[in-house]
């Protein structure tokens, strides 16, 4: 492999962490626990606000990602001012990551013991006590292991993002691996996308063991 086509590899290496990194970061876990707590015989029960809420999740998740990204263009352009780019690219993963990362945090609040919930309300701690000293403290260990996977489908995701002109991995594997037919390259950047999500499922599944309370 040419020297330029090294720093090619790396330039993409680099727009690929970028997108997935900020796309994470914007999902956020909020949503997750809105679904969580507007639940019925939850902290704070409101069947009007967690329906619609999980409608619109559901409808979002139901949608392929290549549809969506060109679904949403007029927003992409009206938010960053162009359709196309890395930059461009954070939105539609951002809206795609976030009712996928909601349902992960939803489903790691639930397991949580409900007595525990009940002891800290009889102790008079508030719904925001609640979440943020009992809630998500307990859940860390498996919200960390489901942002793991979320992570990783969302470097799958930004490889399809290159087909449209997103940059990253995926956009250098189209136009240099697949249209110029230079497989060298297309070997090369499968091996990185494997090496990536290996060693993120590794960090994923360490730092869960770490914070796992209830580890024997």
């Amino acid at each position: 492999m040419s020297p330029e086509m090294l720093a090619l590899l790396l330039k993409s290496f680099w727009e690929t962490c970028y997108m997935v990194l900020a796309s994470t970061i914007l999902a956020g876990v909020p949503l997750g626990v809105i679904l969580t707590v507007t639940r019925k015989n939850h902290i704070l029960p409101n069947a009007p606000v967690n329906s619609v809420l999980g409608a619109i999740v559901n409808a979002t998740r139901s949608t392929p990602f290549i549809i969506l990204m060109v679904a949403i263009i007029p927003l992409t352009r009206l938010l960053v001012g162009s359709s196309i780019g890395t930059t461009a690219s954070i939105v539609p993963l951002t809206i795609s990551a976030a009712p996928f990362i909601a349902r992960i945090i939803e489903s790691s609040l639930l397991e949580i013991d409900h007595g525990v919930i009940e002891a800290a309300q009889a102790m008079g701690a508030s719904p925001m006590q609640i979440i943020r000293k009992v809630l998500l403290p307990e859940a860390l260990h498996s919200i960390v292991l489901g942002i793991t996977l979320a992570v990783i489908a969302l470097i799958g995701y930004s490889a399809m993002a290159g087909t449209l002109g997103g940059g990253g991995l995926g956009d250098l594997a189209i136009r240099y691996g697949y249209q110029r037919f230079q497989m060298d390259v297309m070997l090369i950047t499968v091996v990185v996308l494997i090496v990536m999500v290996q060693s993120i499922q590794s960090l994923g599944d360490y730092f869960s063991k770490k914070l796992n309370k209830n580890k024997l």
